[in-house]
């Protein structure tokens, strides 16, 4: 036998090893003490002591906060703790404070959640409209979902109210609610599981036509009532209405805008209705240009709300129906109490924003410190207007709960307990609730920036980002393409705005050129940031982008837009970031463009769009 290696290892007895060890501490460092140090643990300095390995005596606990030194290591005691050396020179760590019953922010007077377990539903919630997304993502049919991803996928409580969403797009998730409520008011006592439900009604928590949702009521355990919803919104490229795509620069009322549905029932006792779903697509004055693609949207959209209705049920199997509902308030409960925690920091403040439309919008915030509310109060904004710039009530609401789950440091999910602190008065009329005949297309994309400016303005948080979604569209009967444009985010006290982002209400990206060029008849040419166009200051604003798309065949396009006159506004010293800029290139000759503008387009011209740069903030050196 041959032996390549041998590891021994020896352990002598323990009365000898305590002996010689505490002997050779004594040798090595002789009268040994402790020197004063401190460790930053848990948010604050505490004051500690700093022990040599060497001079630890056998048995003498060591009661922490501490530090114990040796050579190669360092080994911290936390408060609570204490370290012991053994006789045969271990080091043990034990607890002798027993460990305060820690619980979830906002949730002591309601259930006391655990704070581990309010973590792992906050997760899985969100997790199961991550998963939506990504079915929606690879079902569906059109550009603007599948690869521009225009769409938001969310879980709602019997009542409508928001639970978690992904990532997606703010303007979406903070007004679906009432999109879910709306088809409880008119299908409720009705509802029987198989059902799904399309709305895309502007005043029935709609935010303009080509917004579509599927709502899908989800029972357990044969309960007569739903007891969630799962909704998925997608941006359809087009819906009808006066132009191609479904964003007209100048519609003045909703029937120019496309197909309205109001809480249609699409599925019944799991039977799909296509014959009713594809007549509906195509009646009326302005139909839509392309059916078969909203029912293959629409379907990928009934996929992700399946998905995320048998992800519920298998939670359910997992936890129990009463853990499950219980968290499902307990999630609420901690953000209200997260946004609460927010309010407590506020001042009272007021802010304006003007617009390239001729619109103001005013927003005067209102802290009421004994019951730790706030009044978000839009009195002073312009009254409807006769173009599309109305914005529905859910858009103004969608902001309100954006910027305020923005200001919450947590991780939390945006949901409906975010707004329970908040009182919103929108004047009936203005801009921000309409009549509902009102045009709203740009209400959704361009007054929704607005909004966020003028409410992170009176929170003195951030300067004005682009404050649009420069929006173009172009196509005819047969095909329609949609697209928003990144911009310059507005700067903040410790941050540059960041460049060439989609921001605010907007979360999607743009079509990779190559899917572009391959799927329409269309080159781009430029895609370029604007260098200097963010605003100066201590923080920066981000710059915009310059983008120019070469037309390959005659085509309708429109753009709707904003911030090309106004400039986004610099905050406490900052500098106003530049405006945006339209234009047209035909041979040799360049046609400016206003912020709104429907062109004809021939082969061989060429669109230009540079977008604006974001406010800086504090003065400049």
């Amino acid at each position: 036998m041959i032996v390549e290696a041998l590891t021994l290892e020896c352990v002598t007895a323990e009365s000898e090893n305590a002996a010689s060890t505490n002997s050779e501490k004594q040798d090595r460092h002789g009268e040994a003490k402790p020197e004063n140090d401190r460790l930053f643990i848990n948010g604050s300095w505490l004051e500690a002591q700093r022990w040599p390995r060497g001079a630890l005596e056998t048995d003498r606990p060591i009661i922490g906060p501490a530090i114990i030194c040796e050579a190669h290591a360092t080994i911290i005691v936390p408060p609570d703790w204490q370290l012991v050396c053994s006789a045969r020179d271990d080091l043990v760590l034990t607890r002798h404070v027993a460990r305060q019953k820690r619980v979830a922010t906002g949730t002591a007077h309601t259930g006391a959640a655990d704070p581990v377990l309010l973590e792992v539903f906050n997760a899985r919630f969100m997790a199961i409209a991550e998963q939506m997304g990504v079915t929606l993502e690879k079902t569906a049919s059109s550009v603007n979902i599948k690869e521009r991803l225009d769409f938001s996928c969310a879980l709602f409580d019997a009542n409508g109210g928001l639970i978690a969403n992904a990532p997606h797009m703010p303007v979406h998730l903070g007004s679906m609610g009432a999109s879910v409520q709306a088809v409880r008011d008119v299908h409720g006592p009705d509802m029987r599981e198989g059902d799904a439900y399309v709305v895309n009604a502007p005043y029935a928590g709609g935010t303009h036509l080509p917004d579509v949702t599927l709502v899908l009521p989800v029972f357990m355990d044969g309960e007569a009532t739903p007891r969630f919803f799962t909704a998925a919104r997608g941006h359809h490229a087009d819906i009808g209405g006066i132009s191609p795509g479904s964003m007209p620069s100048f519609s003045s009322t909703i029937e120019e805008e496309g197909i309205l549905f109001r809480a249609f029932r699409v599925r019944r006792d799991g039977i799909f209705d296509e014959a009713e779903l594809m007549a509906r697509l195509t009646e009326g004055p302005y139909p839509a240009r392309n059916p078969t693609q909203n029912r293959a949207d629409i379907l990928a959209q009934l996929a992700a709300c399946e998905t995320g209705a048998q992800n519920i049920r298998t939670m359910y199997a997992e936890f129990g129906g009463y853990t499950v509902n219980a968290y499902v308030g307990l999630v609420q409960d901690n953000a209200e109490e997260n946004v609460r925690q927010v309010i407590d920091r506020l001042h009272d403040a007021s802010f304006g924003v003007d617009m390239d439309c001729g619109a103001i919008i005013r927003v005067t915030l209102t802290v009421d410190r004994a019951a730790r509310c706030l009044n978000v109060d839009f009195t002073g904004t312009s009254a409807q207007m006769d173009n599309n710039f109305n914005a529905p009530s859910a858009v103004c609401r969608a902001a309100v709960l954006y910027v305020f789950r923005c200001m919450v440091d947590a991780d939390i999910p945006m949901n409906e307990g975010c707004l329970k602190p908040i009182h919103i008065e929108i004047p009936n009329g203005c801009l921000l609730a309409p009549e509902p005949s009102a045009a709203v297309v740009a209400g959704n994309v361009e007054t929704s920036q607005a909004i966020c400016d003028a409410l992170f303005g009176a929170l003195g948080a951030m300067a004005a980002c682009q404050g649009t979604m420069n929006n173009l569209t172009f196509g005819n009967d047969h095909l329609q393409y949609y697209e928003t444009i990144c911009g310059g985010a507005g700067a903040g006290d410790g941050f540059h705005g960041a460049d060439a982002v989609h921001t605010h209400m907007t979360n999607s990206r743009l079509t990779d050129p190559e899917v572009l060029e391959w799927r329409f008849p269309v080159r781009l040419l430029n895609f370029s940031i604007r260098s200097g166009t963010g605003g100066d200051g201590a923080w920066r604003g981000g710059c915009g982008i310059r983008r120019e798309i070469e037309f390959l065949r005659p085509m309708e396009a429109s753009l709707l837009s904003g911030r090309r006159t106004t400039r986004p506004f610099g905050l406490n010293g900052g500098a106003d970031g530049a405006s945006g800029r339209n234009y047209l290139r035909r041979g040799g000759a360049l046609t400016e463009l206003e912020a709104c503008a429907r062109v004809t387009v021939e082969a061989g011209d060429v669109l230009g769009i540079e977008t604006p740069g974001g406010g800086g903030y504090g003065p400049s050196d």
